[in-house]
């Protein structure tokens, strides 16, 4: 199954929960976990059905006019399904005809109903050429897409302009081209089209996609300027994560993304062991003490996995509280129809915690994860300031839907809410205090003024 989490435009990415253990009870009366129930399941939005059978997992990605067979992973546990790319799939069933499946690594999960059986359009031998590639990509985003109304895009209207241009044997370097043409006015940083080695992706005007020759920049020149006079300058987590002590006693910890901490296809217990460490050094456990304030650095940040940045905000509160609720659509014709909202809920985690004031720095290169963390500190117990610029305005976990021709189509289908319901999809989110970040003038001049105002914020603190 492919559930991936929102990261720019890598691939892939998630979280799940363990069930809670429960008292043992004599042998007689145990009950065994139960087996996820064979037959066929269809999601509650994402446009996905599940085939569970002789322990296979087999997922299939339909729209009202196809249906492709996506990836399949086996049974590892009672519950559990592993894909070939390592990620675990957790299906457990509520009842005969419901349940609920979550992919390691995602911060939710999707609700599931018992179908008869497969869509009849679920058959080897359709159509694969350029045209039905086209009619294919148009009718996944036409169910899927959430934001055409607030970007002012006429979906139909594209539709009309560019199929008459495309027939079966349409050369594949041209129909990629109309597919680029097609997406670009919606300027989303989660959308993309890819054929093999070549992908086209573009975000909000006038800001910088993360990767890493603008990584490498910024972290170079927050060394050499910003860290000069720090004490205990130190990466971790294959260097996506710097951390300092500031004079006058604040800390300063930089994150460049919420994945590639650990080796290519670690687990997410990997991932997140490696975030821990970082943070225990970070938040007091071999400092002796917690920092008096901290700057936490998200200007470049390409985005990863929605659940580290959720724990890493449960580092940040003594205090339970909801980061936000995340909705999909669900109704392929209706695009103001959405599942039940999902609360994302921050708990205080184990380890050191910091509950002092925070600065948090951020631009249009703040992507994905490195935005839901963001909105996961808009309700912080404490005080939470946030300087710069806005993020990007990407949030929902990316669908990577394939294409009869061999492409692939990469887009957002879901909404992030604050408690009154607003989303920050396309704008981003605001900062308090709006300062440059990483212009090329600030380069030449050797300034950092977003920085700057940070550690003079958290000195004005009590």
């Amino acid at each position: 199954m492919r559930i991936v989490t929102a990261t720019a435009v890598a691939l892939a990415l998630a979280v799940a929960g363990a069930p809670a253990a429960g008292a043992l009870q004599p042998a007689a009366t145990a009950a065994a976990p139960a087996a996820p129930a064979e037959g066929i399941w269809r999601t509650d939005g994402y446009g996905t059905v599940l085939s569970i059978r002789n322990g296979t997992l087999q997922e299939y990605q339909t729209t009202s006019v196809s249906c492709l067979e996506g990836a399949s992973a086996r049974r590892t546990g009672p519950d559990s399904f592993t894909r070939t790319d390592g990620t675990v799939l957790t299906v457990r069933t509520r009842d005969r005809d419901s349940g609920s499946v979550r992919a390691d690594g995602d911060v939710g999960e999707r609700n599931l109903r018992r179908i008869a059986e497969l869509p009849g359009a679920c058959t080897p031998g359709g159509p694969r050429d350029s045209l039905a590639a086209f009619d294919v990509f148009w009718q996944s985003f036409e169910e899927n897409y959430p934001f055409f109304a607030a970007k002012g895009v006429d979906w139909h209207a594209v539709r009309d302009r560019y199929r008459p241009r495309v027939h079966a044997r349409t050369p594949r370097d041209e129909l990629f081209a109309v597919f680029g043409e097609m997406v670009a006015p919606l300027h989303d940083a989660h959308v993309a089209v890819r054929d093999g080695d070549r992908i086209f992706a573009q975000g909000r005007p006038g800001t910088v996609q993360p990767d890493g020759t603008v990584d490498a920049r910024a972290k170079e020149f927050v060394v050499e300027r910003d860290l000069k006079d720090a004490r205990n300058v130190r990466d971790f987590a294959n260097g996506r994560i710097t951390h300092a002590d500031l004079p006058g006693g604040q800390g300063y910890l930089r994150i460049s993304g919420f994945t590639g901490y650990a080796a290519p296809g670690a687990p997410y217990t990997a991932q997140l062991a490696e975030l821990d460490r970082a943070l225990d050094t970070a938040l007091g456990r071999e400092r002796g003490r917690p920092p008096k304030g901290l700057v936490i650095d998200l200007r470049i940040n390409g985005g990863g996995s929605d659940a580290l940045a959720v724990h890493l905000a449960g580092r940040l509160t003594d205090s339970p509280y909801t980061a936000y609720s995340k909705r999909a659509r669900n109704d392929p014709a209706d695009p103001t129809r959405h599942t039940r909202p999902q609360p994302v809920y921050v708990t205080p985690a184990q380890g050191p915690r910091y509950t002092g004031p925070v600065v948090l720095l951020t631009g249009g290169s703040t992507v994905s994860a490195g935005e839901s963390f963001t909105q996961a500190l808009m309700d912080r117990p404490g005080r939470t300031v946030r300087i710069g610029q806005p993020t990007q305005g990407v949030f929902s976990d990316f669908m990577v839907r394939a294409l009869p021709n061999g492409m692939e189509a990469w887009l957002p289908n879901e909404e992030y809410l604050t408690r009154s319901g607003r989303t920050f999809d396309g704008t981003g989110i605001p900062p308090h205090l709006t300062e440059p970040v990483f212009t090329e003038e600030e380069f030449a001049g050797r300034k950092d003024s977003a920085f700057d105002r940070a550690v003079e914020v958290l000195r004005s603190q009590p």
